[in-house]
């Protein structure tokens, strides 16, 4: 099963609390009352968040964080890469010589296509969409089947 870790998750409910007012400053204690996610685990994310450029902290009294960029402009991938990494559906897709039968592996370039096509999935994604309830969007994705057929068109 392909699944994103629970900090993967409290990211996404995170940033989409603060992207339901992108323009107010929000305080760690205020986060963690209105998703109910941990204290030590809001502050931990808000740091990587800021790390990765997807959040702005502001010190001060007053102080907190906001988004760096419009909801519209923040995609589910930047949001997953700041968190677990590169997104990579096995090793040998991001990572050289971590498999002993990558050299003889006849499938490792359709692991690539596999990665692009989930990347480009999750890059099609934005914090506005999540703000949406459930069903109202569609996202269309193109994925290439192969040289000779037409691209085949997705709806997620």
């Amino acid at each position: 099963m392909l699944r994103v870790s629970k900090l993967t998750d409290y990211a996404t409910v995170i940033l989409t609390h603060i992207a339901h007012d992108p323009n107010e400053v929000h305080a760690a204690s205020d986060i963690t009352t209105a998703t109910g996610v941990a204290q030590p685990t809001v502050s931990k994310l808000l740091k990587l968040l800021a790390k990765e450029n997807i959040l702005m902290s502001r010190r001060g009294a007053k102080g907190g964080y906001v988004l760096a960029k419009r909801p519209d402009q923040t995609d589910v991938a930047e949001i997953i890469m700041a968190i677990e990494g590169p997104i990579s559906m096995t090793e040998c897709s991001t990572d050289q010589g971590n498999c002993e039968q990558e050299s003889s592996c006849e499938i490792k370039g359709n692991w690539n296509l596999i990665n692009r096509a989930v990347y480009t999935a999750l890059k099609a994604v934005t914090l506005a969409d999540l703000l949406a309830p459930v069903r109202q969007q569609a996202v269309m994705v193109d994925l290439p089947v192969g040289a000779k057929t037409n691209d085949l068109k997705v709806e997620i």
